[in-house]
């Protein structure tokens, strides 16, 4: 039995796009937010109908909430995605300074500690 082919694997055949423009497979946040503005279309254009019997508004609140979830599960999606990326750096250049720092007279750590016995 064959394995799936792990996303973005050169040898699989042409991504998903959505609209023709929007890569669903590598683009972070935007598999998740399609799919829950679907679900939100789905859910506000069916309680619209449900309460008016209004079978066009409720199409049409349909396709509003599907915007309105889309785009709030986008921003909120990519601000956090850009929060994780500021973490990552941070901490990749705070062991970067860690390993080229350690040991030498410009060592925090090491300024720290022979501050603290050299001052009896």
């Amino acid at each position: 039995m064959a394995a799936a082919p792990e996303p973005g694997e050169p040898g699989k055949g042409k991504p998903f796009k959505l609209l023709g423009i929007l890569d669903v497979e590598n683009i972070p946040c935007a598999r998740d937010s399609v799919l829950y503005g679907s679900l939100g279309s789905v859910v506000v254009g069916l309680g619209h109908f449900l309460l008016t019997s209004r079978i066009r508004r409720s199409c049409d609140v349909g396709v509003g909430g599907f915007i309105v979830v889309t785009l709030g599960c986008w921003f909120h999606c990519r601000y956090n995605y850009a929060k994780l990326r500021i973490q990552e750096r941070l901490a990749r250049e705070g062991i970067k300074n860690k390993i080229l720092y350690e040991s030498t007279h410009l060592d925090p750590a090491r300024k720290q500690t022979n501050g603290g016995s050299s001052s009896s």
